[in-house]
C-alpha cells in the first residue's frame, strides 16, 4: 500500500509530490537500475565500452541482443534500460548527426549530441500523456582530439565521467573505478579493468557470449564495436589472470 503522501503524485508527470519530487522520473531510474551493467572507460588511447548482455535463456541468440550502438564514426553509445527506449534515441541522435553534416559540413562535437539527446529526454517529464524515457545512455567519442564519455539519465541530467557504470551492476561496478582506475593505463588496460569491473557486478557469471565491446581510440577516431574473436581473446586472458 502507497504512503499516504504520495497517493496521487505518482500517477502524473506534471505534478510535484510535497516534497518536490517527481515520481514518474524515479520510477523511470528504477528501470535503469534494473537493466543490464555496461561500463565505460577513459584511458591514454581512447575510450572503452563494455556491456552484459545478460543472455537470459539458452534458446536465445546472443547475436540479437544490442546494446552498444554506433551513432556516427566517431561517437558510440552504450545503453541500459528499456531496449526500445533506447533504440528510439539511438535513431534520433543518429538523425542529429547527420542533420550537423548536411547543415555544416562537418561531424558533430560529442558534447553537443549529448545535449540535444539530453534536452530531448528532458521535455518528457514536463507534460503529460507521455513518459519519460526508461533508459539511461553512455556517450562517448573523441573531441578536439580528447576522449569524452557522457552518462544521461531519464531527467535529462548530463554528466561526464573519466569512469563509470549504469544499471544494476553500477555499484560494484563504481567501486572498483575507484579502487583502480588510472587515467594513464591503455585501451587494452582499460578493457580488463573494465571487465573486472563487471566480474564483480555479474558475480563472475559472462563469457564471450554475453560481453560486447566497443572502443575508440584518438589515432584514428573512429568507434568500432569488436567482433567476437577479439573480445574472446580479452575474456581468455581475464579468465586466466
Amino acid at each position: 500500500m502507497q504512503p499516504q503522501y504520495q497517493m496521487g503524485y505518482d500517477r502524473a508527470i506534471t505534478v510535484f509530490s510535497p516534497d518536490g519530487r517527481l515520481y514518474q522520473v524515479e520510477y523511470a531510474r528504477e528501470a535503469v537500475k534494473r537493466g543490464t551493467t555496461a561500463v565505460g572507460i577513459k584511458c591514454n588511447e581512447g575510450i572503452v565500452l563494455i556491456v552484459d548482455k545478460r543472455v537470459s535463456s539458452r534458446l536465445l541468440e546472443p547475436s540479437s541482443i544490442e546494446k552498444i550502438f554506433r551513432i556516427d564514426e566517431h561517437i558510440g553509445v552504450a545503453s541500459s534500460g528499456l531496449v526500445g527506449d533506447a533504440r528510439a534515441l539511438v535513431d534520433r541522435a543518429r538523425v542529429e548527426s547527420q542533420i550537423n553534416r548536411v547543415s555544416y559540413d562537418e561531424k558533430i562535437d560529442v558534447e553537443t549530441l549529448a545535449k540535444k539527446l539530453c534536452d530531448h529526454m528532458q521535455v518528457y517529464t514536463q507534460f503529460g500523456g507521455a513518459r519519460p524515457y526508461g533508459t539511461a545512455l553512455l556517450i562517448v567519442g573523441i573531441s578536439d582530439g580528447e576522449p569524452r564519455l557522457f552518462e544521461t539519465d531519464p531527467s535529462g541530467t548530463l554528466l561526464e565521467y573519466k569512469a563509470t557504470g549504469i544499471g544494476t551492476g553500477r555499484p560494484a561496478v563504481m567501486k572498483t573505478f575507484d579502487e583502480e582506475f588510472d587515467p594513464s593505463m591503455s585501451c587494452s588496460d582499460a578493457i580488463m579493468l573494465g571487465l573486472k569491473a563487471l566480474h564483480a557486478a555479474t558475480e563472475g557469471k559472462f563469457d564471450v557470449n554475453t560481453v560486447e565491446i566497443g572502443i575508440i581510440v584518438k589515432e584514428d577516431e573512429l568507434f568500432r564495436k569488436m567482433g567476437k574473436d577479439e573480445v574472446k581473446q580479452y575474456v581468455d586472458r581475464f579468465e586466466a589472470e
